[in-house]
C-alpha cells in the first residue's frame, strides 16, 4: 500500500512526496484510517516507527476543511525537542496547505510565543508547563480544539506531567478527538487513557522487545569504576556516534566533563540547559562534531540520529521497558548496533530478568581490573555461583568481532574484544 490511498487532499499530498514518502510505516498504515475517521485512537509504538507522521497527516487533512483563524488541534509532549521535531514535520507535511503552527516550550522567551499565538496558528505543539503560563496569562485559547494528542504519554508521567495535562484538558471543549501515544503503557498512563479516550482504537506495533538488530553485553562493575570501564570500551571499539545514558542530570555532566578532560569529543544532554545549548548540543552530535553523547532518558527523547553505531547504559534502566526504549536508539535503517549494560550488584535482578529474556543474545563480559564477578540472580537458589566457561568471540547472534584493520571490511559497526576481556555464558 502507498500513501494515494489514504486519499489525502492534494496539497498535503505534495507535502507527503516531497519528503520522499512512499510506503506508510506500520503505525501509519494501522493509525491514519480510523483518525481520519474520527475515532479516539491508542498507539504504543517505539521512537522510530514514523508515528508522528501517523497523527500529523490525518489533522492536517482535517484541518483543511473549516475555519483557519482558530487554534483546532493541540499536540502535548513532554520535550522541547519533540514539540519542535512536530512543528518542523507539521510544516515539512503541510507546507502547501497554508496550515501554521506553533511550537510552545520553556527555556526560551514567551513574548516571541505570544506574537505568534496572536498572528493565527491552526495547531500548536507544546510542552505543558509553558502552556500553562499562556492559559494562565490568557495568550492561548483552547476553546475551539478539535483534536488533541498526547505525545511520548509515558515519559510525561515520568516528568510528573500527568496533573498538569488534566489542568489542561478542563480548558477544552468536551467534544473532541483524542489520540495517545506512548512507548510503553503503565497504569498511570492507562488510567489517564481511560479518561481522556472515548471507546478508542488500540494500536500495538513491534513487540515490546529489543529489535533483532542489536546485540547486547553486560559488564559487571562497581559503581567507582563505570568511567574507567566506559573508557576502556571506547578506546577498544569500532564505533561511529556513541548514545550514553545516566540516571540523573548531574551525572551525565560529570561523566561527559571527565570525558572532555580525557579527550573525547563529547557533549551531554539533560534537562539543565537552555534551549540554545540543547539545540547546539543535538547539531553536534548529528553532524559529527560530538563522538558521544551523554544524556538522561528524558532529555534523550526526540533525538533522531541514524548512525548511533552503540547504546551504553552507564546506569541500568529502571524497567524492561526502559531497556528495550534506550537500545532502540542503535540497530536503525537497516544497521546493526550494539548495546552495552553496566551491573552493579543493585542491578542484578533486572538484569537477570533481561539475560532470561534475552537468553543467548546476552553475554556478561570481563574486563581485566575493571569488572566484578557476575551479581547473583536474586531469582536463583541461594549459594549459586557463575563460572567462567571461556573466551567467546561472538556476542550471542552470531555476529564475529575483529580487530580494526581486519575481518570484514564491509561493516562498520564491529567490536572486538582487545587482551583482558573475557565474557561469561
Amino acid at each position: 500500500m502507498n500513501f494515494e490511498k489514504f486519499a489525502l487532499h492534494e496539497k498535503i499530498f505534495a507535502g507527503v512526496r516531497s519528503q520522499g514518502y512512499t510506503t506508510p510505516t506500520p503505525i501509519q498504515l494501522q493509525a491514519i484510517p480510523p483518525i481520519m475517521e474520527g475515532r479516539d485512537v491508542m498507539g504504543i509504538a517505539q521512537t522510530g516507527t514514523g508515528k508522528t507522521a501517523a497523527f500529523v497527516l490525518p489533522i492536517l487533512q482535517r484541518l483543511m476543511q473549516g475555519p483557519q483563524r482558530n487554534v483546532r488541534a493541540l499536540i502535548i509532549a513532554p520535550t522541547r525537542e519533540l514539540c519542535q521535531q512536530t512543528h518542523e514535520v507539521i510544516g515539512q507535511l503541510g507546507r502547501r496547505t497554508q496550515l501554521r503552527s506553533a511550537s510552545i516550550y520553556g527555556g526560551v522567551s514567551i513574548r516571541g510565543q505570544i506574537k505568534k499565538l496572536n498572528d493565527h496558528v491552526d495547531i500548536i505543539s507544546a510542552c505543558p508547563g509553558r502552556l500553562l503560563d499562556h492559559l494562565d496569562r490568557g495568550t492561548a485559547d483552547l476553546s475551539h480544539i478539535e483534536v488533541l494528542v498526547l505525545d511520548e504519554a509515558d515519559h510525561m508521567f515520568d516528568m510528573g506531567f500527568l496533573p498538569d495535562i488534566r489542568r489542561i484538558v478542563k480548558s477544552l471543549p468536551a467534544k473532541r478527538q483524542t489520540l495517545l501515544f506512548s512507548a510503553t503503557m503503565p497504569s498511570d498512563v492507562q488510567h489517564l487513557a481511560n479518561d481522556l479516550l472515548h471507546n478508542p482504537l488500540e494500536i500495538r506495533i513491534g513487540r515490546s522487545a529489543p529489535v533483532e538488530t542489536v546485540s547486547h553485553r553486560f559488564y559487571p562493575v562497581q559503581m567507582d569504576t563505570k568511567t574507567d570501564l566506559l573508557k576502556d570500551l571506547l578506546d577498544h571499539t569500532e564505533r561511529e556516534s556513541v548514545l550514553v545514558f545516566t540516571r540523573t542530570k548531574s551525572r551525565a555532566k560529570s561523566v561527559a566533563g571527565r570525558l572532555d578532560k580525557s579527550g573525547y569529543k563529547v557533549i551531554s544532554l539533560h534537562g539543565n540547559l537552555t534551549q540554545q545549548k540543547r539545540q547546539k548540543a543535538l547539531a553536534g552530535f548529528r553532524d559529527g562534531r560530538y563522538e558521544i553523547m551523554v544524556a538522561t532518558d528524558i532529555a534523550a527523547r526526540g533525538i533522531d540520529v541514524t548512525n548511533i553505531s552503540h547504546v551504553i547504559n552507564y546506569d541500568m534502566p529502571e524497567t524492561t521497558d526502559a531497556y528495550t526504549h534506550r537500545i532502540g536508539r542503535t540497530g536503525r535503517a537497516s544497521k546493526t548496533g550494539e548495546a552495552f549494560t553496566f551491573v552493579t550488584n543493585q542491578d542484578a535482578g533486572l538484569a537477570h530478568s533481561l539475560k532470561r529474556s534475552l537468553g543467548d543474545k546476552v553475554a556478561y563480559h570481563s574486563v581485566d581490573g575493571l569488572t566484578i564477578a557476575v551479581p547473583a540472580d536474586p531469582a536463583s537458589r541461594p549459594g549459586r555461583k557463575h563460572s567462567v566457561t571461556g573466551v567467546k568471540t561472538h556476542n550471542g547472534n552470531g555476529r564475529s568481532f575483529s580487530p580494526k584493520g581486519h575481518g570484514n571490511k564491509s561493516s562498520k559497526q564491529r567490536s572486538f574484544k582487545p587482551a583482558g576481556h573475557r565474557s561469561w555464558s
